[in-house]
């Protein structure tokens, strides 16, 4: 899942994908790294992903887009363990700057194998006023069944409505020197799609991810982790709740 839209080094390592695209200008973007984190947690089995996007922006502030990666989960969401192969983002959004405030709003929808009948989608918003930038993403809808949760072991209906789940975090870059930017990064995740997608244990509705980064042309480093723990993170075999480590390489070009 490529987005927070408010772009820093972390997120960047991530497979964000920058919206910097020049007035009506169509851009791409092709990226390698050791792991693929979204929201501090892996979605590669902790091994290397490879990401690309296409962004239009125009003028007036509108923009689209799309972004794929490869995906995979241990036991994957709903149980549906190896019908993960691949996530394909789709958004569309406006931003812009007034007085100084940079501002970004849109929607965002999370499309995976059709086996894995749970695609999603977010309403997200940021703010940024010089380094620092803050934004949320609402959980808007979903495929999977609130009712299937009902079929596992410790049996709860889920409750997928409309902002039932959502993500909020602060972020702040910093340029060190001339082409080094420095990244902070702090999240919290809270709501029962979170468990649903995430971890299926009945009881991990709420954490909060947060790392460090630098990057410098299109080379970046990340150092992120959890507040999960071991016991939290459960025995999924994702460590979740171990620091991590991840390095990338993106290209940008105009198309």
């Amino acid at each position: 899942m490529n987005k927070a839209l408010s772009i820093t080094a972390a997120a960047a390592l991530a497979g964000v994908t920058s919206l910097a695209a020049q007035a009506g200008d169509w851009t791409a973007n092709v990226s390698v790294s050791n792991n693929y984190l979204w929201r501090g947690l892996t979605q590669s089995k902790n091994q290397p992903a490879v990401s690309g996007g296409i962004d239009y922006a125009h003028e007036s502030g509108f923009y689209v887009g799309t972004w794929v990666s490869n995906v995979e989960y241990a036991n994957g969401p709903g149980a549906a363990g190896d019908a993960f192969s691949y996530e394909n983002d789709l958004y569309i959004g406006y931003a812009g700057e007034y007085n100084g405030i940079s501002y970004d709003l849109g929607y965002l929808y999370y499309n995976y194998d059709e086996e894995a009948d749970i695609d999603f989608g977010e309403i997200y918003g940021s703010l940024g006023y010089k380094n620092f930038t803050v934004g949320a993403n609402l959980f808007a809808h979903t495929e999977y069944d609130e009712s299937n949760g009902l079929a596992l072991p410790w049996g709860k209906r889920y409750d997928f409505g409309f902002g039932s789940a959502y993500y909020v975090y602060a972020d702040y870059a910093y340029e060190i020197k001339e082409g080094l930017e420095l990244g902070l990064h702090v999240g919290y995740h809270n709501g029962d799609f979170v468990e649903a997608f995430n971890f299926i244990d009945g009881r991990t509705d709420d954490y909060v991810d947060y790392n460090i980064s630098l990057s410098k042309g299109g080379f970046g480093f990340v150092v992120s982790h959890t507040d999960l723990g071991d016991n939290r993170a459960g025995d999924d075999g994702l460590q979740n709740g171990s620091v991590k480590f991840v390095v990338s390489y993106t290209v940008d070009f105009d198309l």
